[in-house]
């Protein structure tokens, strides 16, 4: 994000995370519009655009709930990290499966009418006063738009641009769109003759969503319950038993709602960063060493444990604290110094071996 800005920086692992998802995808729509026509039972066909147009339109829905469900997932179950790490690439290709979407339904509701077809989105269909019959198409409209501002601000470029905070809020849109899509299949498709299968399929991908998150919200306020007690100055907070900390992982320890510590243990020598990654403010105690660096597992980012910095030739930094251990027990400052405030180890009287 500090260094210099290209289009993307490929790697292995990239370029296996989109070739898997560009493999499924594809697998989808050829099944979709190739292999169940085979299945109708319908006494007229189904047009072959109308196939197409449902076959991006569901891809985009269902590719859209895997997205939300995979924050949630990730923080609930570190397995599902390598998930979490490319998600962008993901919704830029549920945003241009969505042009696919609405150019087969447009190009064929509107194949011989001489109004523009996409000024007929906005003029055919005006009953916005009645719940059945409203018009669904604004509601896949304006969600396209905010999916499209998305996926056009994805790059980093942006993020440094508009700093994390604002970034972050900005694509916290996507469950706006999320919920626009939801209306406008629920008014749209399912009011046709979708049959049971789309109407289960809608019902159960909206409770998946919402559970997952109650879940991982449940485990967040958990977190942010077990507060420790703070010494007589009120600057100290008992952060407990260095040995229960794991070689090369963290404690996050909670100081208030809204701040949280990890406090990372390399060998026998134990400091404490910010919990929030400056890319994309996420929580690098749930990350780990590696090369002697904390490595947000959201996207990689690395900070050096002792002083906050991320290693030359990148430049963010995140605030340290002071820790110092009494009578056996881990004690943390509660006042954050400055990003990048060099702070010495505490050295804990132990092997430095996995606990």
């Amino acid at each position: 994000m500090s260094v210099k800005y290209v289009p993307v920086i490929w790697n292995r692992t990239k370029l296996v995370y989109d070739v898997v998802v560009l493999a499924i995808v594809g697998a989808y729509l050829g099944i979709y519009i190739y292999l169940a026509p085979t299945f109708q039972t319908v006494t007229r066909p189904i047009d072959w655009d109308i196939y197409k147009a449902q076959a991006f339109g569901t891809c985009v829905f269902f590719l859209l709930t895997f997205i939300l469900s995979i924050g949630p997932l990730a923080r609930l179950d570190k397995r599902f990290l390598p998930l979490l790490y490319n998600r962008r690439h993901l919704g830029v290709i549920t945003c241009v499966l969505a042009y696919f979407h609405v150019d087969y339904i447009l190009g064929w509701y509107n194949a011989f009418s001489p109004i523009n077809r996409y000024v007929s989105v906005f003029i055919v269909n005006t009953s916005f006063d009645r719940f059945l019959g409203f018009p669904f198409e604004i509601l896949g409209i304006l969600a396209l738009l905010i999916m499209t501002i998305l996926a056009v601000t994805s790059h980093d470029f942006w993020l440094h641009f508009l700093k994390p905070t604002l970034w972050k809020f900005l694509h916290m849109g996507i469950y706006l769109a999320y919920a626009l899509i939801i209306g406008h299949v629920a008014l749209g498709a399912l009011q046709s003759a979708a049959g049971p299968f789309m109407t289960a399929a809608t019902g159960v991908s909206l409770t998946l969503v919402i559970t997952l998150h109650l879940l991982a919200a449940r485990k967040e306020h958990l977190i942010d319950s077990l507060k420790s007690t703070l010494d007589d100055s009120g600057d100290w907070m008992d952060a407990g038993s260095p040995e229960d900390i794991p070689d090369k992982r963290a404690r996050i320890i909670s100081i208030e709602d809204d701040e949280r510590v990890a406090i990372f243990r390399n060998g026998t020598k134990l400091s404490a960063i910010s919990n929030v990654c400056a890319h994309q403010n996420g929580p690098l105690g749930e990350g780990k060493i590696v090369y002697g660096c904390v490595t947000c597992p959201w996207h990689g980012y690395q900070y050096r444990v002792e002083d906050g910095r991320s290693p030359p030739p990148f430049t963010e930094k995140i605030s340290t604290y002071r820790i110092k251990l009494e009578s056996g027990r881990l004690w943390l400052n509660v006042k954050a110094l400055p990003p990048g405030t060099y702070v010495e180890p505490v050295v804990s009287p132990m092997t430095g071996e996995g606990s």
